[in-house]
């Protein structure tokens, strides 16, 4: 478990009569980049939440760092970036970070120093209202990064972007993955999935790949990850139990057994 970030046991969410997950599993590794990526409504943003340890649950385990999510003990440990740029319009750049730097009780040093982290030290003193999508979704990464977090976990970061823009901002993901910090970005985009280490690939609140981008295109013989995941859909649809085909991992770890 040391060597995970997150281990998820038998997670069961309900919301009214739907079943959003019911018995969920998964690990994901520590200082890497992991995507979650999947179409819009699969359950991406609540399986975040339920890392965070601001989704109810109806039963089932998640372990976050060693430590039961939500709990107190995570509270600098863990950062969650939602969907959208989350900061003040009307505030500077250094006057956000400042100000997130207060709440969470981090110095002004360190404001400064995810300011520098984020590159957006140029553009200091300028209001969030007058940047680019691109340079607010810095501003609210730069939030996300204070105190040094061990876990960021980000909704999405890149809607909305264009291709620079959203290639500037994994090229950063990766940066910080390197320094240490364990990063779970979620997209819809799936050529967005051959910039991360591991990948979640999900569909209707299960995991139909707990794969790698190499061996995503090798298993579906496809060059383009958005139709190696229609492959993955189509065998999910077509396995005759309605159980979701093994991973690879599990595949790895029954024949080490």
């Amino acid at each position: 478990m040391m060597n995970n970030a997150v281990v998820i046991d038998g997670l069961h969410v309900r919301r009214g009569r739907h079943d959003v997950f019911d018995g969920l599993a998964l690990t994901i590794p520590r200082g890497e980049v992991t995507g979650l990526l999947g179409p819009s409504g699969c359950g991406k943003t609540t399986l975040m939440r339920a890392i965070v340890g601001v989704q109810r649950i109806r039963s089932g385990a998640v372990t976050v760092l060693g430590e039961k999510a939500g709990s107190a003990a995570l509270r600098h440990r863990v950062a969650y970036g939602t969907q959208g740029a989350a900061v003040y319009s009307d505030l500077t750049v250094r006057q956000n970070l400042r100000y997130f730097a207060a709440v969470l009780g981090v110095s002004h040093a360190d404001a400064d120093r995810v300011m520098e982290q984020v590159g957006l030290t140029p553009y200091a003193g300028q209001r969030v209202s007058a940047l680019s999508g691109g340079q607010a979704n810095r501003v609210s990464l730069g939030v996300a990064l204070l105190g040094a977090p061990e876990l960021v976990v980000l909704d999405e970061p890149t809607v909305g972007l264009d291709p620079v823009l959203r290639s500037e901002l994994w090229d950063l993901f990766r940066r910080i993955a390197e320094a240490g910090t364990t990063m779970l970005v979620s997209s819809h985009v799936m050529d967005e999935a051959l910039r991360c280490d591991r990948l979640l690939l999900m569909r209707e609140g299960r995991i139909v790949s707990d794969t790698t981008p190499a061996e995503l295109l090798a298993d579906t013989g496809k060059t383009d990850p958005e139709q190696a995941f229609l492959v993955l859909i189509a065998r999910d649809e077509a396995s005759e139990t309605g159980a979701h085909p093994q991973t690879r991992r599990e595949q790895r770890e029954a024949a080490a057994s």
